[in-house]
C-alpha cells in the first residue's frame, strides 16, 4: 500500500492539484485524498498543507516526497532490471536535453530505439539547471547538457561531442563574405543572443567577457529556431552552435561564419545520477554511445 501512496503523493506534487494527481494516477479524488490522509496516519505527519485547495507540502511532506521519489525510482529500476534478465529492455526512459544539443538528440535515441524497441522516450527540452534538478528528483533518468562549463553535482557524466560556435549574418552583410570573423568584432555588433537562464548564453557571455567586451543585446530569445531566423533581419547577429548549422542548415538569406579568437569549445555530453545500482535503461544508453566521440562521429555512424 505505501507504494502506491508514495505513486499518489508523487502526483500531487507534480501536478499541484487534487483533481489533476488523481486523474495522471487514473483514480477518483477521493481515492486520492484518502491514500494521502492514510499515509499522514501511518507516519504520524502532516504531510498537505490544508487549505480549500492544494497549497503545498509542509516541510515534513517535503522530507517524505523525497524519500519517497527514491524509493520509487528503486522500485522501477528494480522492475526494470528483472524485465532485463526475463524479457530484454522495456519501460520508460526520460531525457531531458538542454536546447542546443536537441539537433544530436536524435541521433543518439534512434539507434538506442532500434536496439530497444520496448522502451518509451521521452524527450524534454530544458535548460541545464532544470536537468540537475529533475535528476536529482528523480524526475529524469538522463540528461544531455554541458559538462565542463557550470559544476554538476551527485552525476556520473560522459562527454559525447565538442560545441563550437559560429556567428550568423543577413547574406548581403559586409560580414557574410568572412569565413571567419573575431569575438571582438561581433561584440560591436546588434545582437540576438538567448535568454539568460540558459547557459549557452551564459557561456557566450564569458567568451565576450574574456575579450573585454560586455555586448548587450537588442532581441532575446529562448528559441534556438529564433535565433536562425532573427538573423536574416537586416544589421542583426546571431550567435548559435556549428552543429545546429550542419544539421539543420541556414535560414534562406543567412550565412554563418567561424568565430575566432578565441576558438572557444565546450563539451557536451549525458548525465545520470550516480548511484548504486545503475538503473538499466540509463546505463544502457550510456553504453549506447560509446561511439560518439564527437558530432562528427554521430553523423558518420548514421550515414
Amino acid at each position: 500500500m505505501i507504494i502506491r501512496q508514495f505513486v499518489y503523493l508523487d502526483a500531487l506534487a507534480r501536478e499541484r492539484h487534487f483533481r489533476r494527481a488523481a486523474d495522471a494516477c487514473s483514480i477518483s479524488q477521493p481515492t486520492l485524498s484518502a491514500a494521502i490522509a492514510q499515509l499522514e496516519a501511518e507516519l504520524g505527519v502532516v504531510i498537505v498543507k490544508r487549505g480549500r485547495r492544494f497549497i503545498g507540502l509542509t516541510p515534513e511532506g517535503e522530507l517524505v516526497l523525497s524519500h519517497a521519489r527514491r524509493i520509487l525510482a528503486d522500485a522501477q529500476s528494480l522492475k526494470d532490471s528483472l524485465s532485463e534478465l526475463r524479457t530484454g529492455l522495456r519501460g520508460a526512459l526520460r531525457i531531458g536535453a538542454i536546447p542546443t544539443a536537441l539537433p544530436l538528440v536524435a541521433h543518439i535515441t534512434a539507434p538506442f530505439s532500434r536496439r530497444y524497441p520496448a522502451v518509451k522516450l521521452t524527450v524534454l527540452s530544458l535548460t541545464s539547471q532544470d536537468i540537475q534538478s529533475r535528476i536529482d528528483n528523480y524526475e529524469l533518468d538522463v540528461g544531455l547538457s554541458y559538462l565542463d562549463n557550470e559544476p554538476l553535482s551527485g552525476v556520473i557524466p560522459k562527454p559525447v561531442y565538442h560545441e563550437a560556435y559560429v556567428a550568423l549574418f543577413r547574406e548581403d552583410d559586409r560580414a557574410a563574405a568572412a569565413s571567419e570573423i573575431a569575438w571582438a568584432d561581433v561584440a560591436q555588433r546588434d545582437l540576438c543572443l538567448l535568454t539568460p537562464d540558459m547557459q549557452n548564453r551564459r557561456i557566450i557571455d564569458g567568451i565576450f567577457r574574456s575579450v573585454g567586451h560586455a555586448p548587450t543585446p537588442v532581441i532575446e530569445t529562448n528559441s534556438i529556431f529564433n535565433l536562425c531566423t532573427h538573423a536574416a533581419i537586416p544589421g542583426i547577429a546571431s550567435i548559435v552552435s556549428r552543429q545546429l548549422v550542419d544539421f539543420f542548415g541556414l535560414p534562406p538569406g543567412v550565412r554563418s561564419a567561424r568565430l575566432i579568437e578565441p576558438n572557444a569549445i565546450r563539451t557536451i555530453g549525458l548525465i545520470m545520477a550516480d548511484r548504486e545500482p545503475t538503473p538499466p535503461l540509463a546505463r544502457a544508453l550510456f553504453a549506447m554511445t560509446d561511439f560518439m566521440s564527437d558530432a562528427t562521429a554521430v553523423t558518420n555512424h548514421l550515414r
